[in-house]
């Protein structure tokens, strides 16, 4: 019997890496307003964000488990710098996360649970303006005024993190990841209406759950590509104080181990949520953001907080 739940424990498990995994750092499944709106070139932030995720996992009766819950707490520290690509207004972003969390489930009647904590991947992003939107200096940016913006974007995710082969949960996901995205940002007056449309590939994990007593040999993880779909409409209540109405939906990304895919992983989800900032101080902001599960399919139905505070500046060179 003991065997048969640690069987079962692989397949849940084995489906939880790859939700916990992306859903933090990745942002696959988060939700990020004003994405693609402009600043001025050569400004500078540093921002310090601190999110938590509770809820339970829908496995659509993939394994024999119920009760499958994750509690996730995610601080990160993030910096951003505007600059001129080609004369169009672009910015580059890094991030790196740092995630504690708990992983809890009934396994055929047997109540599992496991703790880790260490670095997330870390995440890199590069943006560029296609059109509405010119790089510009303070001077011109003031007088500037916003009407329709296109974007593109890339965002990579290198194997980093922590990762034990020989375990089923880890916050790393040995692999890289790549979302090609192009975005939409409308204003009228104080609204603005944004949306973006990309699709996350993965790279082959080549070592997955390999190397220990429950299973011998080296295991190979896939993941079919997953689109994801994102919406915000908000209200500029003035200058730097402003909240949005979040609303996003991804679909795809059926996993495989060893060429076997399991068509119920197959992701179909969409989370809806709210955001508001406002300034401190001339450089500091405030930004707080709650979302929750709208239609889960398959993988995790949580409720996330987060709170982030800003520093922004503006270099000559």
């Amino acid at each position: 019997m003991r065997h048969l739940a640690n069987l079962s424990l692989m397949r849940l498990l084995s489906w939880l890496v790859l939700p916990i995994s992306l859903s933090r750092p990745a942002r696959g499944q988060d939700l990020a307003p004003r994405a693609y709106l402009i600043t001025p070139i050569r400004s500078n932030a540093i921002t310090l964000t601190y999110g938590f995720s509770n809820g339970n996992m829908n496995l659509d009766g993939s394994v024999p488990v119920t009760d499958a819950t994750v509690s996730l707490h995610t601080p990160v520290v993030s910096y951003v710098r505007s600059l001129s690509f080609f004369g169009r207004s672009a910015n580059v972003l890094g991030a790196l996360p740092y995630g504690v969390g708990d992983f809890s489930g009934n396994v055929l009647g047997s109540q599992t649970a496991t703790h880790r904590s260490g670095l997330l991947p870390a995440t890199f992003r590069f943006s560029v303006n296609l059109m509405g939107g010119p790089s510009m200096d303070v001077r011109q940016f003031v007088k500037w005024q916003q009407k329709l913006l296109i974007g593109a974007s890339i965002k990579v995710l290198p194997p980093t993190g922590q990762y034990d082969p020989e375990k089923l949960i880890n916050l790393g996901i040995n692999r890289w990841a790549l979302k090609p995205e192009v975005g939409l940002s409308r204003r009228w007056n104080h609204w603005l209406l944004d949306t973006y449309g990309g699709v996350w590939f993965y790279t082959e994990n080549p070592e997955f759950f390999s190397h220990n007593a429950i299973t011998s040999g080296v295991h190979r993880q896939t993941q079919s590509p997953m689109g994801s779909f994102e919406g915000h409409f908000s209200y500029d209540v003035r200058p730097r104080l402003w909240a949005s109405l979040d609303g996003n939906f991804w679909f795809g990304g059926a996993s495989a181990i060893d060429g076997k895919t399991n068509s119920l992983t197959t992701n179909r989800n969409s989370r809806v949520g709210g955001t508001v900032s406002f300034p401190v101080t001339k450089r500091q902001s405030i930004k707080f953001s709650y979302s929750d599960g709208a239609y889960i399919r398959y993988g995790g139905n949580y409720k996330n907080v987060s709170a982030g505070w800003q520093y922004s500046w503006i270099t000559k060179r």
